[in-house]
């Protein structure tokens, strides 16, 4: 359970909380913590929370929360263990004072303008409980040559620049994985009332059971700004699961859940359930699966050749 913390702000300027969690992240650390500092927006804290890192990144992270005292704050579990993602996001959010919450992923940056922005629009919108932007997958951090050209932006198949009504992101982001949300700003109000990350996920989809909660229950601005970076590489959780072939039963594992939550928040009215029980139905049918599959495939075939034999003849009659 989330405990509220005591709020410090301006008049004018709302105090935001920044936690990124770590575990191990090398010399990437440095570099998100950079992208902090350089924020046209001043009015901030950040929280780094420490996973029970081994790599050296623990003592790094005290040296910047002493470098920046009251503006970097330091914290990790007792006898600093190894919690997970989800608990040492709610570690920080818990110690967090600020009116609005940002998460910065440890081997991630910002744009320099990124919490102005964010601020401006959730005070311009106040009826959305959270502002998210376009990510950018981000491979040319190596400059590696065949690495520049692969960088690519998020693309949202829904309204942007304007605040949606729930559950339309979710919808959104269940059906495209692509379109998941990697950049949030949300209001610390509705953390507190969907009670935080579910500490069951140590891992992989972690952050969308998050977002699930959220934009199932909250107004959404969508942006078509992109104000993050989002980086691949070898080490990265995404990468090592798909690599080993943990991620099929992740998202089962993460679909069950989503399909029991909207079960015990009335949500079985919604579209969002139907979206979700129809991502469920190839694990739970399999065989089905396959077999429309094949007939939709073989559908698609024969629609293909109509309209090849179709214009061949319209071609020929002219």
């Amino acid at each position: 359970m989330l405990k509220p913390a005591t709020m410090k702000t301006d008049a004018d300027t709302p105090l935001v909380s920044i936690v990124t969690i770590f575990l191990n992240p090398g010399q990437f650390l440095a570099e998100a913590v950079e992208s902090v500092l350089r924020q046209t927006y001043h009015h901030w804290e950040l929280l780094l929370v420490d996973d029970g890192s081994t790599d050296g990144s623990s003592a790094l992270a005290q040296r910047y929360a002493r470098e920046h005292p009251g503006t970097i704050i330091y914290c990790e579990h007792p006898f600093h263990e190894n919690r997970g993602m989800s608990a040492s996001r709610n570690l920080g959010i818990a110690q967090a004072r600020g009116e609005f919450v940002a998460f910065l992923d440890a081997d991630d940056v910002w744009m320099p303008n990124k919490l102005e922005r964010q601020v401006t629009l959730l005070s311009q919108h106040p009826e959305a409980a959270l502002v998210t932007g376009r990510t950018e997958w981000w491979y040319s951090w190596t400059g590696k040559p065949e690495d520049c050209s692969r960088d690519f932006l998020q693309r949202f198949a829904v309204p942007m620049d304007t605040v949606l009504q729930p559950p339309a992101v979710l919808d959104m982001f269940l059906q495209d994985e692509w379109a998941s949300l990697c950049d949030v700003m949300v209001r610390r109000s509705a953390i507190e009332q969907v009670n935080g990350y579910e500490e069951i996920f140590r891992g992989m989809y972690e952050d969308q059971a998050f977002h699930a909660k959220l934009c199932f229950t909250f107004p959404v601005f969508v942006s078509s700004e992109c104000w993050y970076r989002y980086r691949q590489h070898e080490k990265a959780c995404t990468t090592q699961s798909h690599q080993s072939g943990r991620t099929a039963a992740a998202r089962y594992a993460f679909l069950l859940w989503l399909e029991a939550y909207l079960a015990r928040h009335g949500g079985k009215s919604s579209s969002t359930w139907r979206v979700v029980r129809r991502l469920l139905f190839p694990y739970r049918y399999p065989a089905a699966a396959r077999l429309i599959d094949k007939a939709r495939h073989l559908a698609q075939r024969a629609r293909d050749k109509f309209t090849f034999f179709t214009t061949l003849f319209l071609h020929h009659d002219a």
